[in-house]
């Protein structure tokens, strides 16, 4: 959870203090902006030469209107709203850019964060099990044979083995846990643009971040 608290910025406005997580559902969720995402050229003309706080100050000096804008018609969009927004757009595809973006936006908007498994631990479990009126059990297949005497007489046997697995398996839990730190690398380049390009009017974002790796212990 990301506290809330006003900060006076010292020119008679105070702005409201948020994590960078906070302002993404704020923008999302309780504004309602959405992603323009730019067309191929326009991100390689813009971040070929020029971080994006430059790119997001000259626009807002130009009095020009973010990416992120043309929506919620009939209502309003706070312009810090915009500008976030405008932010997780420029996502760089070295971050995940496009996909990212879209990810980042989702997420916030459902106010979630992505399911990086907690608590979930391997099992080894049979591939397949068949149920009756006695119950569960677990289905074996063929392996082999074998020749063992009973009673006096030789016999042939099969030899039986139950196929068993790992669920959910060990790669499933490493992949969830990827993606968390994957988001959690795009909201801190998403931190970094919105600090640096201070032209956020009624928001501050903090450097309050989620937990890099929440499933490993303080």
């Amino acid at each position: 959870m990301t506290l809330q608290r006003p900060i006076n910025s010292g020119g008679g406005r105070t702005k409201r203090a948020l994590g960078v997580q906070a302002a993404l559902e704020w923008a999302f969720r309780v504004e309602k902006a959405q992603l323009e995402l730019p067309l191929r050229e326009d991100v390689s003309e813009e971040s070929s030469g020029f971080g994006l706080e430059y790119v997001l100050m000259q626009r807002a000096a130009l009095g020009c209107k973010v990416d992120g804008g043309q929506h919620k018609r009939g209502s309003y969009t706070h312009p810090d709203a915009e500008v976030i927004a405008a932010t997780v757009a420029g996502i760089p595809d070295s971050l995940g850019g496009m996909r990212m973006a879209i990810r980042v936006a989702e997420l916030a908007r459902a106010g979630m964060t992505p399911d990086w498994m907690p608590g979930v631990v391997p099992r080894c479990v049979p591939v397949e099990t068949s149920r009756n009126q006695h119950g569960e059990r677990s289905i074996t297949v063929v392996v082999g044979t074998e020749r063992v005497q009973t009673r006096g007489k030789w016999r042939t046997v099969e030899v039986l083995a139950c196929p068993v697995t790992w669920r959910p398996h060990p790669e499933q839990i490493t992949s969830a846990r990827r993606g968390y730190e994957d988001w959690w690398q795009a909201l801190d380049w998403v931190r970094d643009g919105l600090v640096a390009g201070r032209i956020l009017r009624d928001v501050e974002v903090t450097a309050a971040m989620p937990r890099v790796k929440p499933w490993k212990p303080r």
